[in-house]
């Protein structure tokens, strides 16, 4: 059996009860559902599910398929009833995700994936046999993620045809590096590489309490053990392809900087070692 994830903005407990039942019922087995919250929780979904195909496509050796679901609807008015779903392959491993352009933004940027298929659910539910009553309940539905998404995952896994439209993903506005995850550590995860080697400081924005905002010189290090403790540093992440973190060994630079995910770090390279 394929592993199954689930990242998701719907993660209270009633509906990760649905989702696992739902899920299991269909793949007879429950998924690992990770909760995308917090302030921003596209830009959280994006580096995780970047990272999920990071962690399968480089084992080391030949591992075993895994199916990612996504769920991240914004509740933008500009669809009928929400984004449609969509889903695409890296390798052997399958995707099935809301077709959000800021969520696939890295899986776009860092692994080539700049065509996605996109369904719609009343002509994909009715071309997998489903009657008028169900058609109309499962594409009205305010929980599209429990009754479409991994009907859609289960069909694609299963190698059903499925009605879909080769869709571009758009390419947004390279914009200023961005805080993406806070970890447990209060180490800050950058959307990124940013072009710095050891030694080179970079100006990093602190928000006081009072609402100012002063700038820090932070210097970049080869590594988290290489940074004096209690003090901030830039290092390569764990993340993405080598994204950049802002930490602080022995201490929060979440906290220490006023940071949370979705702010923009507000860099601009002070100074440069030779």
């Amino acid at each position: 059996m394929s592993p199954i994830t689930y990242i998701t903005d719907c993660f209270d407990g009633n509906a990760r009860a649905r989702l696992s039942t739902r899920i299991g019922a269909l793949f007879g087995q429950s998924p690992t559902i990770v909760a995308a919250d917090g302030p921003d929780p596209e830009s959280f979904a994006a580096l995780t599910l970047l990272d999920c195909l990071i962690a399968t496509t480089a084992l080391g050796e030949d591992g075993h398929p895994t199916i990612t679901l996504l769920n991240i609807a914004p509740r933008d008015g500009v669809w009928p009833n929400g984004v449609p779903f969509c889903f695409f392959h890296v390798g052997k491993h399958l995707v099935a995700s809301t077709f959000n352009p800021r969520v696939l933004s890295l899986v776009r940027r860092e692994l080539g994936i700049d065509h996605v298929h996109v369904t719609d659910i009343r002509e994909a539910v009715t071309a997998a046999g489903f009657g008028a009553d169900d058609v109309d309940k499962i594409a009205g539905t305010q929980f599209r993620s429990l009754w479409y998404l991994p009907l859609l995952a289960k069909w694609v896994a299963d190698g059903r045809p499925v009605p879909a439209t080769e869709t571009a993903v758009p390419e947004l506005a390279d914009d200023e590096p961005t805080v993406t995850v806070i970890d447990n550590f209060g180490n800050c995860k950058l959307d990124r590489r940013l072009d710095l080697v050891p030694g080179d400081t970079l100006s990093v924005a602190r928000r006081n309490d009072d609402g100012s905002t002063a700038y820090v010189d932070v210097t970049c290090y080869p590594h988290l053990t290489a940074v004096p403790r209690n003090t901030p540093g830039i290092v390569p992440g764990s993340s993405g392809t080598g994204f950049t973190e802002l930490v602080i060994r022995g201490g929060s630079a979440a906290e220490h900087f006023g940071l949370r995910p979705g702010d923009a770090l507000l860099e601009t390279v002070r100074a440069q070692v030779a």
